[in-house]
């Protein structure tokens, strides 16, 4: 069940209007990627408060003012893809992309995001696998392996 900031879990009523939208937004993708929404959330709620601590004034003030019909819109996107359950085991990889980096599931048929900075993407990366227990495979430029970092489950 998609969330938008009309109807969302009820622990997230007392965040920061950006951190709440982002942690919709995140819990959002999740439970595309088959999360269940009892794991979804807190995770979610994590890494909004990160998020939020690292995030540039502009970065918090863009995800302030994010309609729902921009969230919709992400949520209309990314459903054209089918939800891949299997994908919660697959290690993360950080790849050169045509916008910057991308961290991408190993065998999804997109990334799941794209940074500017190759840094951006391995914190992004590690944070990914630490948290589903998997691992976090960087590229170079030119798709070889760089480095591995592999997260035991939790």
């Amino acid at each position: 069940m998609p969330w938008d900031t009309n109807d969302y879990p009820d622990s997230l009523k007392n965040l920061d209007t950006s951190v709440r939208k982002k942690a919709i937004e995140i819990a959002n993708a999740m439970i595309d990627e088959g999360y269940d929404e009892g794991r979804a959330i807190p995770i979610a709620t994590e890494q909004a408060k990160e998020w939020y601590d690292n995030a540039s004034e502009k970065e918090i003030n863009a995800q302030k003012n994010k309609s729902d019909q921009a969230l919709k819109e992400r949520d209309e996107e990314d459903k054209q893809y089918d939800s891949r359950p299997e994908l919660l085991e697959k290690g993360q990889h950080v790849v050169a992309h045509d916008d910057g980096w991308a961290v991408q599931t190993e065998d999804a048929k997109k990334p799941s995001e794209v940074f500017d900075s190759k840094d951006e993407a391995v914190k992004r990366a590690k944070e990914i696998a630490e948290n589903k227990g998997t691992k976090a495979v960087i590229h170079k430029k030119d798709g070889s392996i760089q480095n591995q970092h592999t997260y035991e489950s939790r």
